[in-house]
């Protein structure tokens, strides 16, 4: 039989550090770090534990799957980064999985996936089984016409009722992802912002995430 094909995903979109190892349907390490800051510091030396405890070496990796966002501008930027620089230095695909895809993974479709925007906002994005809707900024009152819909999501200050949590950890549900796609998607991990940067532009221009 064929060794089952391993997988590490990750995420730093939000106030956290989270990352899974997977080997087919098994999940063999999976860690979850609350943290408002320093994740650019812990990620690395996070994903060796992950690696360590699982007892695989960099080598034996198939794909990495990485969340870009839609969350903390820098800290999307720190996993894009990280992701794209271990896939090219272990010659792997790297695969870019949202925050609604990884919510809404495991769930019933048709489902409105919501990821805390602050400012009094929410994203949004509808996931159907072979269709996906342009997510969207929408401002929290405007989701009463969720009610009646399916919906999935966390952290939000006032929740639906009718909301249910992710059915899987956020890196785990990353990994699982990347594994079903990494064969067949092309395009390498970019950040998926929705919303312009809150910062005024510096004067000299930043660096550019080439597609």
């Amino acid at each position: 039989m064929p060794p089952k094909d391993l997988i590490l995903g990750f995420d730093t979109s939000a106030a956290h550090c989270a990352a899974a190892l997977i080997s087919g349907d098994r999940v063999l390490v999976q860690k979850f770090e609350p943290m408002q800051k320093g994740q650019a510091e812990r990620l690395v030396p996070l994903l060796q534990e992950v690696m360590d405890e699982g007892g695989s070496d960099w080598s034996d990796l198939s794909a990495i799957g990485v969340g870009i966002g839609p969350g903390n501008f820098t800290g999307i930027r720190i996993s894009v980064s990280a992701a794209r620089g271990l896939a090219l230095a272990l010659d792997i695909p790297a695969v870019g999985v949202s925050g609604f895809e990884a919510q809404a993974y495991g769930q019933k479709k048709p489902v409105y996936s919501i990821i805390e925007a602050h400012r009094n906002q929410i994203y949004l994005q509808k996931i159907g089984e072979n269709t996906v809707a342009e997510p969207q900024l929408l401002a929290r009152e405007q989701k009463k016409f969720l009610k009646s819909e399916q919906v999935v999501g966390t952290s939000l200050e006032d929740s639906l009722p009718n909301i249910c949590l992710p059915a899987f950890p956020l890196a785990v549900a990353i990994a699982y992802l990347a594994a079903k796609r990494y064969r067949t998607q092309q395009a390498r991990p970019a950040p998926l912002y929705i919303r312009a940067a809150d910062a005024a532009p510096p004067r000299d221009p930043a660096p550019v995430i080439l597609p």
